[in-house]
């Protein structure tokens, strides 16, 4: 059971396992997206349908049409991953190996939805993947396994989700024999150091310079590649600047204040420090260096950005 990117490594290697025997993939059905609002078929059915596997959408796992219809499968695990949905008590109890799922934090810390980037918000140094076994509550299941990875000082969401979601497939293809063979024994999550990843938002995104070079570099790195991190240019014109890469340097001056332009950078101040921004998007153009990005927008030093205040409709593009 899956439907975002981050199980689709955890598929295949499933399905290339000898063995295992794949009775059906359950994924979210077709959502509409994009501006035309498209019905799109979900990352894990377009895997499922490139594999050749046997797929279901139900909309919903709590009645009975969605409950016979894996009831009939007999399945003796249940693999999930991202896949949007609390599963009932019913579904958790159907196999006789229960239900594993693969989270990618180091439980009991980040249960919920968006735990990769709320370990780069909070700046931690490391993460890591933990198969569970599922029980009724949110991500407080029994840890059956555990894979950890330092976070480097480049990496983003985007990378982290890569590497997690190559890391989560490994660990299943290791955990998943020694578990049904009873070889594992699962082990209670710690009663400290829990905590909830709510879901992102896209107005998350807005930068409140008044926050220091580090947090803020933190949630640049969390917000890339969405919902992105963005400040308002003072232009006569509403400017939205998307922010991609930064890097922390000293600096005085206002929160906010633009404090020197030039080919490596547009260097703002910090509540502490200041932050030069190196690869930028205006709305409406592509990303890019700041190099290129001042030869048709010109800021001069003593600009002030956007300061804690989030447009009204919450958007940026």
């Amino acid at each position: 059971m899956g439907t975002a990117q981050l199980a689709c490594p955890g598929l295949v290697a499933l399905s290339e396992w000898e063995g295992s025997d794949i009775v059906a993939v359950v994924t979210q059905p077709d959502r509409p997206k994009g501006r035309k609002l498209q019905l799109q078929p979900s990352f894990v059915k377009q895997c499922a349908e490139k594999l050749g596997l046997p797929l279901q959408q139900p909309e919903t796992l709590r009645n009975n049409v969605a409950f016979d219809a894996l009831a009939v499968l007999k399945p003796d695990l249940i693999v999930v991953a991202a896949f949007g949905q609390i599963l009932p008590s019913a579904v958790l109890d159907l196999p006789p190996h229960g239900c594993l799922n693969v989270h990618a934090s180091i439980l009991p810390k980040y249960r919920g939805a968006a735990p990769i980037q709320w370990a780069l918000l909070n700046g931690d140094n490391e993460t890591g993947v933990t198969i569970m076994h599922m029980d009724t509550g949110l991500d407080t299941g029994d840890i059956v396994s555990v894979a950890r990875t330092p976070i480097g000082p480049h990496d983003n969401s985007q990378t982290l989700h890569d590497r997690l979601s190559e890391m989560g497939a490994e660990l299943l293809i290791k955990t998943v024999p020694r578990y049904v063979s009873g070889n594992i024994e699962t082990r209670p999550q710690p009663k400290e150091g829990a905590s909830l990843a709510r879901k992102i938002r896209k107005a998350d995104g807005w930068i409140n310079w008044e926050m220091s070079a580090y947090e803020l570099l933190w949630r640049i790195r969390a917000f890339t590649p969405w919902p992105g991190a963005f400040t308002e240019l003072p232009t006569n014109e509403k400017c939205i600047l998307k922010i991609w890469e930064a890097e922390i340097i000293d600096g005085d001056g206002a929160a906010g204040e633009v404090i020197l332009t030039d080919e490596s950078g547009i260097v703002v101040a910090c509540g502490e420090q200041a932050l030069r921004l190196t690869i930028v998007q205006r709305n409406g153009a592509k990303r890019m260096a700041v190099a290129d990005f001042l030869r048709g927008c010109s800021l001069d030093a003593g600009l002030v950005l956007g300061v804690g205040a989030i447009p009204s409709d919450g958007e940026g593009s």
